[in-house]
């Protein structure tokens, strides 16, 4: 394996924390706000909370092990966003057997789901993390 493979590997594992990260958010949604909020609040809260916890950590990431250009980073971003939407389809309609209709009114921004600027989030933070780094 080659020295970026090897990286692209990382990220792609650390990835996996980033699913920590947002199944604890979804965690602290449920047994706290998510109660007491009308669910389109809870739900645009949680997003708010999910953009800055993952935004401290792909911080961290890019700051620990940077890409070695802007387009390597640009690449980071466009694997993790591939990796959450096809993972939150399977969760919504493997396991939660939700029509893929239902899953996808969770990108209707227009109805105030705004799940999709997390998924825009997730693409560019990497690449403007790196951008921050090089100036």
């Amino acid at each position: 394996m080659s020295e970026k493979e090897s990286l692209m590997l990382r990220y792609i594992l650390l990835w996996f924390v980033m699913l920590i990260i947002a199944i604890g958010n979804g965690v602290l949604r449920e047994t706290t706000f998510g109660k007491v909020l009308a669910e389109l609040r809870a739900h645009q809260l949680s997003t708010l909370i999910g953009a800055v916890l993952m935004g401290v950590f792909i911080w961290f990431v890019i700051h620990e092990w940077p890409p070695s250009s802007s387009g390597e980073s640009f690449t980071i971003g466009a694997v993790w966003l591939c990796l959450t939407v096809v993972f939150e389809c399977f969760m919504g309609m493997v396991l939660r057997k939700r029509p893929l209709a239902e899953v996808l009114a969770d990108y209707d921004l227009l109805a105030g789901r705004v799940w999709v600027l997390l998924l825009l989030w997730i693409m560019v933070a990497p690449w403007l993390f790196f951008v921050l780094r090089s100036v």
